[in-house]
């Protein structure tokens, strides 16, 4: 398998490869069009400053054509009659046709620098061949001579061009170091992070990364751990739900099996075995609403709840809840004051948001000592219908506050235990709001307990 450093190595040559192939293409293309036709317009000068000098001074033209060439120039001198004279460095390619020396011969200039053919990958200012020249007559004692000319580049510009391939090689080999050297400091963490997530894998949450760095990797490393500590507190409250759920299942299952055995092996009372059966029935009942909560709540959060929204009147839902919960607050003498608007109206799912008025009035109800009050009021508040439930009960403990809407949690478990309930309400009444895209908060003191739910109108 290969390592995302080896990945790296082979992106840099095959970037730094890419790169120089496309900079040649454009420079050869720029000189194409727009160097190739100065260079010839400039060496149709230099050969005139020759013809000149060549014609003003004939019996020097062998000697002054040396000396032009060693300082740079390959030349070529031919009168077509079988003359032909060559100067400087020889030509790669002996190329030139017929129609070119006529051409020059009869008095006319050859543009062979200007019409070179244009390649994408072959520049004509390398190209040392005989048709890749100027050309221009010269009358030499009674005969007429072409010239044709062309710049010796290695003559020129050969320890340049050394100067300059080492100045690019070097470049390229110095480069491809240091960033092979800088990539370490990008795949370390990246590797750190590839172990780390092994360590998780194997439920071992206990890591520590470096996140002083301030860029993308940084930034990865710390919501990385941020994970794992969210991963981890999963796992915990997975645990504890399983715990949590064995207990409750098993607590009323061994009282049936108890009271079971006791009724089928002795001779009772009728008092007694009525006794023992109500038991029996009660645990049952705890037992099916266990499972039936913990049913909807494993469909709420899973997305399997499918919720069937209409509009209905908010007051017209919470007065419903209040006739259910009728008897209990008369038996405990409990005041309870509404102000629900009958403007407002909700849209969502009418059986599920009638749970989280039962589930908070009847907590009320049960928690508050006789005599006490409980205040219902709704208000319009922008595009949110906000409920505020409050009793004047004696409060909820501090440390009890942050695990209220925790499943299973109860704060005094001997008497939730008791009561029959099941310690999963709250839970599901977050989750009921939460999915209707609302949210719910809860503040305590010992004057009482308020909660708040706010959920989106139409």
């Amino acid at each position: 398998m290969r390592s995302l450093y080896f990945r790296v190595f082979l992106i840099t040559i095959a970037v730094i490869f890419a790169s120089s192939l496309l900079g040649f293409f454009l420079s050869n293309t720029y000189y194409h069009v727009k160097l190739k036709p100065f260079n010839d317009e400039k060496l149709v000068v230099i050969a005139e400053q020759m013809k000149q000098f060549v014609e003003k001074e004939p019996n020097s033209m062998d000697h002054y054509l040396h000396n032009a060439a060693a300082l740079g120039y390959e030349i070529y001198l031919t009168d077509a009659q079988g003359d032909d004279r060559f100067y400087g460095r020889d030509f790669r390619e002996h190329d030139l046709d017929t129609h070119a020396k006529d051409l020059v011969l009869g008095g006319g200039l050859y543009h062979g620098v200007a019409q070179f053919p244009n390649k994408p990958f072959i520049s004509g200012f390398f190209d040392n061949r005989l048709s890749n020249t100027v050309g221009i007559l010269v009358h030499v004692s009674d005969r007429n001579y072409a010239l044709f000319m062309r710049p010796d580049v290695i003559l020129q510009f050969g320890e340049l061009r050394i100067f300059f391939a080492l100045i690019g090689l070097f470049t390229v080999l110095i480069s491809i170091i240091f960033f092979l050297i800088s990539t370490r400091y990008l795949v370390k963490p990246i590797t750190r992070l590839s172990e780390a997530t092994k360590r998780i894998a194997q439920g071992n949450y206990n890591l520590r990364l470096p996140t002083n760095r301030r860029d993308e990797i940084g930034q990865l490393a710390g919501h990385f751990m941020t994970m794992s500590r969210e991963l981890e507190r999963v796992d915990q409250s997975r645990q504890q739900f399983v715990s949590n759920v064995s207990h409750e299942i098993q607590t009323p299952l061994t009282s049936i099996q108890g009271f079971a055995k006791v009724l089928a092996e002795r001779d009772l009372p009728q008092k007694e075995r009525e006794h023992y059966s109500s038991i029996i029935e009660e645990e049952s009942r705890h037992l099916s609403l266990l499972s039936k909560q913990l049913l909807l709540l494993s469909s709420l959060e899973q997305g399997q709840e499918t919720l069937t929204k209409m509009t209905f009147s908010l007051q017209g839902q919470i007065r419903q809840a209040v006739q259910v919960l009728q008897w209990q607050l008369e038996e405990k003498e409990l005041l309870l004051k509404i102000s629900v608007p009958d403007s407002i109206k909700l849209h969502g799912d009418e059986v599920l948001l009638m749970q989280v008025w039962m589930n908070l009035l009847s907590n009320a109800v049960n928690h508050i000592p006789s005599g006490r009050t409980i205040d219902i009021r709704a208000e319009q508040l922008n595009s949110q219908c906000v409920v505020y439930i409050r009793d004047t009960g004696n409060g909820i403990a501090p440390e009890h506050l942050p695990f209220l809407f925790d499943r299973f949690y109860r704060g005094d478990r001997a008497r939730e235990r008791s009561s029959g309930r099941t310690g999963l309400g709250l839970a599901i009444v977050k989750k009921i709001v939460q999915i209707h895209g609302g949210n719910i908060e809860v503040v305590s003191s010992s004057e009482g307990t308020l909660f708040t739910v706010a959920l989106p109108q139409l």
